[in-house]
């Protein structure tokens, strides 16, 4: 594989199981002229493990405006980056935006090596619906901003995927149980990857339970994975009939009707007896 003169590469590492590491990433991780880590020493222990030998430079939340000057101008003067979180994609719940941006910016070129996300990877086996769904990353850590992030997610009708620090997970969850309900479908997912993986279905309050009663699951790594809300029916008949007033514009009656229906899945006779209405007045 060659290497591309002023590339940055953004590679992903494992979340847990050193196998998932791609092969294509170990030749990019052996051929750039520098890495970018957020944890140079775990990183440092991750090379080593595939006998890699690449200078590393800290990457961080609190260092990572400062670096990113300097890191841009290795790539102007021809210079290869990879660069590299903890664990899993950069970026993604962890630092390496604004060094992104930055080399878009500048005009040098920006390269995916693709591979691991708990994200994705615990949507993938929570047996929620992955077609539409929102990745909340971690949400606040102080009790009433939880609370205020989740109201406004209350009504959400897309898959929700969230983080959480061990320490926090039981408070959390009480927070979703508050908000989202007790009877809300959720899934458990811990460990990705490593020998005590979790995947655990259930109900909000269930889950409560079961975790506040066994420590072990309050630790590790986590993800939740929450289903979205029902959609309330007034919110749908008002976008159906929004959507209808629209095409009603452009459209003969039944037509706009039968797109109505298709585009909100509000009931089609519901709709005729609208158009109808809206026609009159």
């Amino acid at each position: 594989m060659s290497i591309v003169e002023g590339t940055l590469y953004v590679v992903a590492t494992p979340i847990g199981n050193l196998g998932d590491l791609s092969e294509r990433a170990k030749e990019i991780l052996s051929g750039v002229d520098v890495v970018a880590a957020e944890d140079t020493r775990h990183s440092r222990q991750l090379l080593r493990r595939f006998g890699i030998d690449r200078p590393i430079v800290a990457l961080h939340e609190h260092n990572e405006r400062a670096q990113v000057e300097q890191l841009v101008e290795r790539l102007r003067a021809a210079q290869t980056l990879a660069l590299v979180s903890d664990a899993g994609t950069p970026v993604v719940s962890d630092p390496g935006y604004h060094l992104v941006r930055a080399a878009h910016e500048a005009h040098c070129r920006v390269i995916s090596i693709p591979g691991p996300s708990a994200a994705i990877a615990a949507l993938s086996i929570s047996g929620q619906s992955a077609e539409r769904f929102v990745f909340e990353g971690f949400l606040p850590a102080k009790p009433v901003a939880r609370l205020q992030r989740l109201e406004l997610l209350r009504h959400e009708s897309r898959t929700l995927v969230f983080f959480e620090a061990p320490h926090r997970v039981v408070d959390t969850l009480g927070a979703m149980v508050q908000v989202f309900g007790a009877e809300r479908e959720v899934t458990y997912v811990r460990e990705l990857t490593k020998l005590y993986e979790t995947a655990r279905l259930t109900r909000m309050a269930e889950l409560l339970d079961w975790v506040r009663g066994d420590a072990v699951q309050q630790k590790g790594e986590i993800v939740i994975v929450v289903r979205g809300a029902e959609a309330a029916p007034e919110a749908g008949a008002k976008a159906g009939e929004d959507a209808l007033n629209i095409l009603l514009e452009e459209l003969p009656l039944k037509q706009a009707v039968t797109l109505a229906a298709k585009l909100t899945g509000v009931n089609r006779n519901r709709l005729y007896e609208a158009a109808l209405r809206l026609r009159e007045e």
